[in-house]
Order: C-alpha cells, then structure tokens, then sequence
C-alpha cells in the first residue's frame, strides 16, 4: 500500500524512513523569505489572467520562526506571505538622482486583489531636463472589481505626462492633475460602454461593468515639492520631522462638504454599514463608476508641498492600512525602519550589497512598507493592503 513520505508517495517506503536531510530540505522551503523585485524582468501570468512579476529569493531573510509571535493570528501569518510587487514598480535604483523607496501589497482577507501600484522614476522624458527629475508614485484601490484600478496603474501617469507636456512653460499642477483624472474617468467610462465581453470577474459575472471604480492618489515628486493627487480614501502622509502631515484628506460620504455637494446634485448619503452614497459606495469620489455620477466625482482634490530639510518619508497606502493604522503610527514605523532599527534591519546579513545587485537597493524603505503591511494585518484589517514608502531624506 503507497504511503506519502515527505511529500512524496512511495510504494516501498513508509514515513519513518524518511532520512533527515529530506526533513531539512522541507523545513527549509517552508521559510518565509526575502522577495526582491527587479525591474525589467519578465513577468508571469497566472491561470486566472493576473499578471505578477518573476520574483528572486534571497536566502537570509525572515524565517518561519520569526512569525511564531502571538500578538499576530495564524491567518495573518499566512497572508504576509502573500506580498508581491505590483507590475510597474521597482524596489531597486540605478542612479543616485532617482528616489529610493519601497513597496509591499497583500491580498488580505479580500477575496480578490482589486489594489494596484504604480511607480514611475523619471517619468517624464529626460529629453527635457525641466522635467527629467519628475517622479510618479500612485495607488489605486479598487472596487467592484480589479479592472478600473489596473487601468489607472497602466494608463494615468501617462495622462499626466501629456498634460505636463500641454503646459511645460506655464505649468498649473492643479488643473493638470484635475484634467488628467477626468480623461482617465472619460477612458473608463467610454471603455465599459463597449465592453460587450471580458475576462475579469465583473465582467463573467453581470454584463453592466458600470459599478466599478477606483481611488487614486497619486504623488509626483520634484526637486522642491510634493504634488498629492487624491480622489476617494486612499491617503498620503509626509512624515516631517517625526510628525505626519496629511497630505490628502478622505472623501467619505458624511464629510460635511461632500455631503453638502452630494445632496445639492440632488444624490443621498445612507448610514448602512457607515456612510454610503446611495446606500452604496463608502466613498464620495472615485474614477468609474458610472452609475452613481453625479453624486460620486472624478474631481480630485490637489495639494501642493514644498519640501523641507526636515522632510523624512513619504507614506501613500490604500484604506486597507489607514482604517486600522494611524498616520502617528504609520510614520513612527516608516522612521524606525529608516533609521535601522526595525526588526528587519537588525537581523544581519553580510551578503546584502551581493544580493540587492545595486548600492541604491533601498532595504529600509522596503522593510517599512513590509512591516506596514504586516501591521495591519495584525490588527486584522479586513481590506487589501497596499503600501509605498519613499525616502525623502537629503543625500
């Protein structure tokens, strides 16, 4: 009779005959470990259409025994082990003019991944050397279904760069940031009406794609300012000088300006599991979701920072981390990895300058966004969780 030893069935074997050096083996695959993101490799599809980028594992990293901690339930154990780089972003750096950050993205207790990361170093072409020091950090947070977010992540930052090229003498960011979002809403719109068949889950499931949307918020970044982007609840905290600064503020439904505009186009906030447009949506602004305009607006709302020498890091994350991490919290975790005293950063690993492939690796930006990540779902966020942590820190 066949018996499964160490994973493998076999005829001749019983399970106590397994040698030691195979139960080693299997210990040893079962270690969380390290995923470094390199940009440009290829990326894989998986069997249900989501695309993921080729990951390589370093060997020195968190091992399973690390999350042997009880302060973190078994399911949020499991789902850590989850993160992957969104396609678009990059953990490694390759000139000393680019920004160093670090991005991590969990599924959680969704059922789906409906978040979406963009990052985009110099997004702007360097054949303009106005505008070759421009960088583009976004998240989007979908919902309904994962397709409105993944646009925006492959389409938005190209919108901007058009409209920065439109106005490169008589540069407006804010009427540039609001043009370019309300193209990528009139995109999104125009794209679901000829939607006749798809792929994604929405799509197989009902023939209206019009209730699907997304947040952004987006950050560009320049030599003296921080330009934030944002419509709906995903957020955006500058941590200055041990304090967080909100760069953005959430549309929620019951926000009494949003209220008041909801109602004045004639719409309706309903107190049913929280506030909801309709009865419907917990936010009050959003790209897509066709069937709620007026009362939900692609408008996003702009702020514009100038950036100080106190500056330390830059915090944009979907409301998977803020309905349960506070901007204190969140930027007392970024600066404790940035200094080199988060849990991570204290493991040691003599082949880290081997391994990263380059010196501008950032290892502490990364640790942030990952210990952000695992934070929330400690605390049992019940949303995805996506996360960016750039270093703002002078050279």
């Amino acid at each position: 009779m066949a018996e499964i030893c160490c994973g493998v069935v076999s005829d001749n074997e019983s399970a106590p005959n397994c040698d030691s050096n195979s139960q080693a083996a299997r210990r040893k695959r079962m270690e969380l470990r390290r995923v470094k993101f390199v940009s440009g490799v290829p990326t894989l599809e998986t069997d249900n259409g989501v695309k993921q980028a080729r990951l390589s594992i370093s060997s020195t990293s968190f091992s399973r025994e690390k999350l042997e901690d009880d302060s973190v339930d078994v399911k949020s154990k499991q789902l850590v082990a989850t993160i992957f780089r969104p396609i678009g972003s990059a953990v490694f750096i390759d000139s000393d003019t680019l920004p160093k950050y670090g991005v991590a993205s969990v599924c959680g207790r969704r059922r789906d991944m409906e978040d979406a990361v963009a990052i985009h170093p110099s997004f702007l072409t360097k054949d303009d050397n106005q505008t070759s020091s421009f960088h583009y950090f976004g998240v989007y947070d979908g919902h309904g279904c994962s397709h409105v977010a993944t646009r925006c992540k492959d389409r938005l930052h190209l919108l901007v760069k058009e409209e920065v090229k439109k106005k490169v003498e008589s540069l407006e960011w804010r009427k540039t940031m609001e043009q370019s979002f309300s193209r990528m809403d009139k995109e999104v719109v125009d794209w679901s009406d000829g939607t006749v068949a798809g792929n994604c889950r929405c799509e197989l499931q009902a023939p209206d794609s019009d209730a699907v949307g997304s947040t952004a918020v987006v950050a560009i970044m320049t030599p003296d300012k921080i330009v934030v982007a944002n419509c709906g609840d995903s957020r955006a905290v500058l941590c200055r000088n041990g304090k967080p600064v909100p760069l953005s503020s959430d549309h929620k439904p019951d926000r009494p300006d949003e209220l008041n505009r909801i109602q004045a186009a004639g719409g309706r906030v309903i107190y049913w599991e929280g506030a909801r447009v309709l009865g419907v949506l917990a936010m009050s602004r959003a790209i897509g979701d066709n069937y709620l305009k007026p009362y939900v607006s692609c408008e996003p709302e702009v702020t514009i920072t100038e950036r100080t020498a106190d500056d330390e890091c830059l915090i944009i994350a979907s409301d998977g981390l803020w309905d349960v991490v506070s901007n204190e919290t969140a930027c007392g975790v970024a600066r404790m990895c940035l200094k080199g005293k988060g849990p991570a950063a204290r493991m040691k690993n003599s082949a880290d300058n081997e391994e990263s492939g380059s010196e501008n690796w950032d290892k502490a930006c990364s640790d942030a966004s990952m210990l952000l990540t695992k934070l929330a779902l400690a605390r049992r966020s019940a949303d995805n969780v996506s996360v960016v942590v750039i270093d703002l820190r002078k050279k």
